[in-house]
């Protein structure tokens, strides 16, 4: 089983991060399956949107809720995430990396992407995850001591996945 994660301070810091290194792997040709996240800023508002990019080509999903200018709590979208899980499940035949845009609360609940993430290790296949410091004790509970924090380095990260991807022994022609 090979899960690596990244957990970087700084808000779309490990979006920002894994978005990168999903590029360099794209560009390699890698078939991946998974999420991810780009934080739109709303303008007038103290908090982005959050949509999630189902790869390899979409569809975009808006995961969060605008709950008005002084909402406070959590802003995400309960169902919209079920929609990307769904899709996400349907693009598993046929990957050689997934890819979970963050590990966090709905799967520290056991919710959210965790089947996705289970699935794809039943499947062999390696998993690289976005985990924010606040989850990031629920995270290496799950993950049961078999995940390996990767450097804040996009370029790092992408050559994991590579390593992780032709370990696995997944059919990936570079």
């Amino acid at each position: 089983m090979r899960i690596g994660y990244v957990s970087l301070p700084g808000r779309g810091a490990t979006d920002a991060c894994l978005a990168e290194a999903v590029a360099r792997l794209a560009a390699r040709g890698v078939p991946m399956a998974g999420t991810v996240q780009t934080n739109p800023e709303r303008p007038g508002r103290p908090v982005c949107d959050m949509d999630l990019r189902v790869l390899p080509d979409g569809p975009v999903i808006r995961i969060s809720q605008d709950l008005g200018a002084g909402a406070r709590g959590c802003r995400l979208d309960g169902g919209a995430l079920e929609v990307a899980v769904a899709e996400v499940a349907r693009r598993l035949d046929g990957a050689a990396l997934v890819i979970v845009n963050k590990f966090g609360k709905q799967e520290a609940e056991g919710r959210g992407l965790v089947p996705v993430i289970a699935e794809a290790v039943e499947r062999g296949l390696p998993v690289l995850v976005g985990v924010n410091g606040l989850n990031l004790p629920a995270f290496l509970a799950f993950a049961e001591g078999a995940a390996q924090a990767l450097p804040a380095d996009p370029a790092a990260v992408a050559a994991w996945a590579l390593r992780a991807v032709k370990d696995a022994a997944v059919v990936y022609h570079a």
